[in-house]
Formats: structure tokens, sequence, C-alpha cells
């Protein structure tokens, strides 16, 4: 069996789309006809998917703080995990949080993060990634 055939094949059958979508029968599928709902992902596919979304969130950060490779790796790490989990539009959102970091005033940062619907969103992970700003 050519198994370049066959993929062509299933991408023109299936189509590619990059966004989950309800198919004919309902079910939740991404990608070239994955069914979610009764598939899923393995542990190596979201193992890929985490590494890919770890080096967005990375990228977005960087593109905020051009000296972001001079903060402590605490503080790195935290604003990466904070970012990965709000996405870039909200994550831009937190003005008094972004300003008090631009001025390296990492106690008020770390209140603004605590300062917000997210925190009360998220709780023990906004307490811990306030934590690693606020000490470093």
């Amino acid at each position: 069996m050519n198994l370049r055939t066959l993929k062509s094949m299933l991408m023109r059958h299936e189509g590619t789309r990059l966004k989950p979508y309800k198919d004919t029968e309902g079910e939740l599928t991404i990608g070239i006809g994955r069914n979610l709902d009764d598939v899923g992902v393995s542990l190596g596919e979201a193992g890929v998917m985490l590494d890919n979304d770890i080096e967005r969130a990375t990228s977005d950060v960087k593109s905020i703080f051009h000296d972001f490779d001079t903060f402590s790796e605490n503080r790195q790490l935290a604003l990466i995990d904070m970012m990965f989990n709000l996405g870039k539009t909200h994550f831009l959102e937190f003005h008094k949080m972004l300003d008090a970091i631009r001025g390296r005033n990492w106690e008020r940062a770390s209140e603004e993060m605590l300062n917000s619907k997210w925190a009360k969103q998220v709780g023990n992970r906004a307490d811990e990634l306030s934590e690693m700003v606020r000490k470093g």
C-alpha cells in the first residue's frame, strides 16, 4: 500500500480544518477528520501540542518584554505560565501589572496579578505565580 496515496486521498476526502468543528454527525472533529469525541489525542500528540503552545507563549511574552531574558528564571516561568493560560490578548489587559514589570516593581506586579478576575478563576495557580514573580 502506498501511504502517500492514502494520505492524499484522505486529505482530499476529509479536508483539513485547523480549528475544532462539528462534523455531519455532530462529533467534535479537527485536523484531517480526527474525531475528538471518540478518539481524542494520544499522550504523544498532547506533548507535541504542549511544546508548540509553550513556544508560542514564550514568544508572546518576549514580544512584550524585550528584556525578558534578564528576568530571573522563576519570573520567566511564572509569566510564560500566565501567558499560556490567558493568551496574549487577555494577558495584555493586565496594564498595571505590565507597567510594574517594566519598572521592575515586582511586589506591585505580584499584587496586580492577584487583583484580578483571573486570580479568582484560577485560585492556587495565581497565588503560586504571583509569589514567583514577587520573590524572583
